[in-house]
């Protein structure tokens, strides 16, 4: 619950300033799940990675 809440916070705030420098509409739901989707399959694969090592 602690990654998706904070990658939910942090994709908002990238997602916010990106739009801003780039002149595009900022789409708070969509850069939202998308930064929960990645921070989700990124920590998943790190832990799986870790696993086969040990």
């Amino acid at each position: 619950m602690t990654i998706i809440f904070w990658s939910f916070i942090f994709g908002e705030i990238i997602g916010y300033i990106g739009s801003a420098l780039e002149l595009m509409p900022y789409s708070a739901l969509q850069v939202g799940i998308t930064a929960v989707i990645t921070a989700v399959a990124s920590v998943n694969g790190i832990y799986l990675l870790q696993k086969g090592q040990n």
